[in-house]
């Protein structure tokens, strides 16, 4: 008897690594994001491509994610390509610096936020982004886009001995914050330890079910945070043809599946509505985090 083994699904969600630039060189970053990053190979054309290829397969959401998406001269214009498709977008910002013209492309239908948050000191957030002033621009503009009622989650990532997490979550309740979540430090990229730059232990075990990742090179992989899996490139080939081959069903498989079998919320999901891999319901992986 022959057995007939089923592709995986096609992802729902789609995460556009847009660029590997940010102001902030957070100490946990696993793309080890900063300043001296760049956009990557692919251009506004490519992305809009993507985001194409994303729509026909039956994707419903993408998200812009870097490193920081605003720092890309095309973020806006490929949220209004994605919304004319019928995509909803979210934006994965640090909340560092918005231009005042941003918050009409932030409030648009369709549109969701995203950004971490790390204390309630501006001390311990501003040593774990390593870019004073972060802590007050962040929370002021968190503050702004609960004014504009702007559909906004927010992670806390555990990252320093005793930080302050759940005085945090008490500081974005406070600003009227109601989508928040916490997850541990993940060890890879510059948080990983020499021997663990690719552990796919430290990844949440349902990358790739239900979404799928381009990075700044092209490269398709399970998730964002496990960049080390690439399966082929969207310059070389379209998403579809990428996600259906034989590379993309084994990186599935050299990832370890959860005991438990539950989801789990890497810090690039720190907390969902359901439209993605971290459904709200859930816990997060480790329960002393979840405070």
């Amino acid at each position: 008897m022959t057995t007939v083994v089923q592709p995986p699904a096609s992802p729902t969600v789609v995460a556009l690594e847009i660029t590997g630039t940010c102001q902030l060189q957070c100490t946990q970053c696993f793309a080890e994001s900063g300043p001296n990053g760049t956009h990557g190979v692919l251009t506004a054309a490519d992305w809009r491509r993507v985001i194409s290829d994303a729509a026909a397969i039956g994707a419903r959401d993408v998200q812009l994610i870097g490193c920081e998406p605003t720092t890309h001269p095309a973020w806006a214009e490929l949220v209004d390509h994605a919304l004319g498709l019928g995509l909803l977008v979210e934006v994965y910002s640090n909340l560092f610096h918005i231009k005042s013209a941003w918050w009409e492309v932030l409030g648009r239908d369709g549109v969701k936020l995203a950004t971490s948050y790390y204390s309630d000191r501006a001390e311990e957030h501003d040593a774990i982004t390593t870019r004073p002033g972060s802590y007050e621009r962040t929370r002021a503009n968190i503050s702004e886009a609960v004014r504009r009622g702007i559909p906004l989650r927010v992670g806390i990532v555990s990252v320093l001995p005793g930080q302050r997490v759940s005085e945090a979550r008490g500081e974005l309740e406070a600003l009227g914050v109601r989508a928040i979540r916490t997850d541990r430090m993940r060890r890879l990229g510059r948080a990983s330890l020499p021997a663990d730059a690719a552990n796919a232990a430290e990844l949440c075990g349902r990358c790739g079910r239900g979404q799928a990742a381009v990075l700044p090179s092209g490269e398709v992989t399970p998730c964002v945070m496990a960049r080390w899996l690439t399966t082929g490139n969207v310059r070389e080939r379209g998403l579809a043809e990428v996600l259906g081959g034989a590379s993309w069903a084994e990186a599935l498989r050299l990832i370890p599946a959860r005991a438990d079998g539950g989801p789990c919320d890497p810090d690039c999901k720190p907390a969902s509505d359901g439209a993605d891999c971290a459904p709200a319901e859930q816990p997060a992986c480790d329960p002393k985090y979840d405070e």
